[in-house]
């Protein structure tokens, strides 16, 4: 018996323009009356996410910032913030890097320096509905979650290649999007946040299912039985999974969640 759903949210429960299901609420409500536990897994600041699931916000289980933050009915289950030190020394190390922004997500709200890059306000706003500009980010007084670089010329082939070699012995880096590097406290995920949630729910991996498409995904999936990558994902993703969905522009979540949980064809 199924007794939690964890979901990726871009790429995975979201459509590709960014849009939750057109029943997901409908859905949710049966999943969530059928006293099954529903977690938002997501790189997206809590903040956002409680906008994205408003309707339900005070019934689910919020896993954001890729894992560093966990909040349940308004209230702190876990969280795991960085340095000052070390955060000012990453943002100067960022800064030294080619064609990319620097975002500090704290637990207050997100900070970004003021900037006139159409690009990057584009799709800094899909993610962060709450946050401040800010003439220097070395000056931000806030508990640092993780940093996240946007990169233009791709965060797997220009941030990761930088950053890594000088910060991976001792920070979590994760390429979460195409253009997207995060960097968080080392052995920070989503998998090791699930464990937490299923340890003090008494829920097993037999019990739990998990949904994803991208590589910060892929320490959670390896926390559940039933664990699904989508169709959309990187063929090596999909190797991490015991099964697969149908793509996010096909809401493949919900047709399982439909199937194998509600029962219904």
């Amino acid at each position: 018996m199924i007794k939690l759903i964890a979901s990726d949210m871009d790429g995975t429960l979201l459509n590709s323009k960014g849009q939750l299901p057109k029943d997901f609420f409908k859905i949710a409500k049966k999943v969530l009356n059928k006293g099954v536990v529903f977690v938002a897994a997501s790189g997206r600041p809590y903040h956002t996410l409680k906008n994205n699931f408003h309707e339900i916000k005070d019934d689910i289980l919020f896993l954001a910032e890729n894992g560093a933050y966990v909040m349940y009915k308004g209230k702190e289950l876990y969280s795991s913030t960085m340095s000052k030190e070390k955060v000012d020394k990453i943002i100067e190390e960022a800064r030294k890097v080619p064609e990319t922004n620097i975002v500090l997500c704290g637990k207050k709200r997100a900070y970004i320096e003021n900037s006139d890059d159409e690009v990057f306000m584009e799709e800094f706003n899909k993610y962060y509905h709450e946050y401040e500009k800010v003439d220097d980010l070395l000056l931000v007084d806030d508990d640092i979650i993780k940093i996240s670089i946007h990169d233009k010329l791709g965060s797997a082939e220009n941030s990761n290649n930088i950053i890594t070699p000088v910060w991976g012995e001792e920070f979590q880096i994760t390429v979460s999007g195409q253009v997207w590097l995060d960097i968080g406290k080392k052995g920070i995920n989503k998998g090791k946040s699930l464990r937490t949630i299923q340890r003090l729910l008494g829920v097993q991996k037999e019990e739990t299912m998990v949904f994803g498409d991208y590589y910060n995904d892929v320490e959670m999936l390896g926390e559940a039985y039933y664990s699904y990558a989508m169709k959309n994902a990187p063929e090596d993703v999909k190797s991490y999974s015991r099964f697969i969905a149908k793509t996010n522009d096909e809401e493949g979540v919900i047709q399982v969640i439909k199937e194998k949980v509600l029962k219904e064809a």
